[in-house]
């Protein structure tokens, strides 16, 4: 007989939830200890359930639960606060992230140090600290975490270092490349703008404007070319 695993008192964040049966709901949760988990919360929308209005994205969870299968059982959450809410720009930002660890973080593989960035990040958005730099901060960090680390600080073909002065293509597939000179009809990061994004450093408008389209090409490249329905809307909120 296969003993059933119980998992207790992990802090966690729900990521999406969507209906399961009547009653009850699918709760993607991530957890620090164990990573993205799947797990079905029966009764929680029933009125008198003690799950109802805890299920909140973007807050802190203490949760538990058993089984072995795909799917868990959630069989405890409670909230363990100290988390603003998120608003506005910030609240989108935050499905943003969600969808993220969603579609590219693997179930049941543990990452705490992505963990503890989002996390972060969270706590960042909610006191209204600029986001164009948070996002790009976090992209890296997760593409790094999933085995996908975009290679910024050398050129790719010749083995040499990055030089801040140069121009650079970058191969989405392996990293960057110096450009020549005479091709400058392509678009061409600086080098400059690659080793700050190596060292985590957005705080330049020039690294900010250039990692936004170099972060976007590297995503939508390892989700094999499918839209991020979060990007769309807020991409739609920056145009307006």
């Amino acid at each position: 007989m296969t003993t059933r695993l119980r998992i207790e008192n992990q802090t966690g964040f729900l990521l999406h939830s969507y209906l399961w049966r009547e009653t009850s709901l699918i709760a993607e949760v991530f957890s620090r200890e164990h990573g993205r988990v799947p797990m079905v919360a029966k009764g929680a929308r029933r009125p008198g359930s003690m799950l109802r209005g805890v299920l909140m994205a973007f807050q802190p969870l203490d949760v538990s639960w058993t089984g072995r299968g795909e799917i868990k059982t959630l069989t405890h959450a409670s909230w363990q606060g100290g988390q603003a809410l998120l608003g506005g720009v910030g609240l989108l930002c935050g499905y943003y992230l969600n969808e993220l660890l969603l579609r590219l973080l693997p179930r049941e593989d543990a990452h705490a140090k992505l963990f503890d960035i989002y996390a972060e990040t969270l706590a960042r958005l909610a006191v209204g600290q600029a986001y164009a730099p948070l996002l790009r901060s976090f992209e890296l960090a997760l593409l790094r975490e999933v085995g996908y680390a975009p290679t910024l600080d050398y050129d790719v073909e010749s083995g040499e270092a990055v030089r801040p002065d140069r121009h650079y293509l970058f191969l989405t597939e392996t990293g960057p490349v110096e450009a020549p000179r005479s091709r400058d009809e392509m678009p061409l990061l600086p080098g400059h703008v690659l080793l700050a994004m190596a060292q985590d450093d957005f705080s330049s408008p020039d690294t900010l404007s250039h990692a936004k389209g170099l972060m976007r090409r590297l995503i939508q490249y390892h989700l094999g070319g499918q839209a991020l329905e979060s990007r769309r809307i807020l991409m739609e909120l920056q145009e307006l």
